[in-house]
């Protein structure tokens, strides 16, 4: 069975070394995903006031989400967090009351850094956002990705074996996530967060 993997990639920028990255997690994703990027480029700034009569991105953003079967976040991190467009687009994602459309999507978290520590920080604040949605998360592997440029090519392509290897399996890990989360969730079981704590 094919599952459908909507991935949202948290930088903006044309030259992202995270798309980068998930241009390499596509082409080494097992054959049971089809990766499908959800575009966060588009949305306005999330206003509660807009919920009721939210711009068209907003719509086919959310309908993109609900339509896919797992999600995969590829993520920069700014200072020490949420990169400020991918935390946009989740709080688009999770309203208004009622409608959140994170719940029950298994999720898996990546990132790419030219420093060290590779995201880690920015990867705890996404676990305590994506707990509260009620987002299955797939805990390990875990994935802080120090990017080494020479290691990639433009097409995806990884030409570092240990790198190679790493991320095949990271993906092999995500699609058997995506099997065990979607076997045990029930249809039609739809959670929200709870509009007190939005702020």
């Amino acid at each position: 069975m094919t599952h459908r993997i909507g991935y949202l990639v948290g930088s903006l920028s044309h030259d992202s070394i995270n798309r980068v990255l998930a241009k390499a997690l596509v082409r080494l994703a097992p054959d049971e995903l089809e990766l499908t990027e959800i575009s966060i480029r588009d949305l306005p700034l999330y206003n509660r006031d807009d919920e009721l009569d939210p711009d068209p991105a907003v719509t086919e953003f959310k309908n993109a989400i609900a339509s896919a079967d797992g999600l995969l976040f590829v993520s920069p991190e700014y200072n020490r967090s949420i990169p400020a467009p991918l935390k946009n687009a989740i709080d688009w994602g999770s309203r208004p009351w009622g409608q959140n459309s994170f719940a029950r999507k298994p999720t898996g978290i990546i990132g790419a850094s030219p420093g060290a520590i590779g995201t880690a920080v920015m990867q705890a604040s996404m676990r305590s956002v994506l707990s509260f949605l009620d987002a299955p998360q797939l805990n390990a592997p875990e994935a802080y990705i120090t990017f080494h440029a020479e290691a990639y090519g433009d097409d995806g392509e990884v030409k570092d074996a240990g790198t190679e290897k790493f991320l095949r399996h990271y993906m092999d890990e995500y699609a058997a996530f995506v099997e065990r989360v979607l076997s045990a969730t029930l249809p039609g079981h739809v959670g929200d967060a709870d509009p007190d704590t939005m702020h």
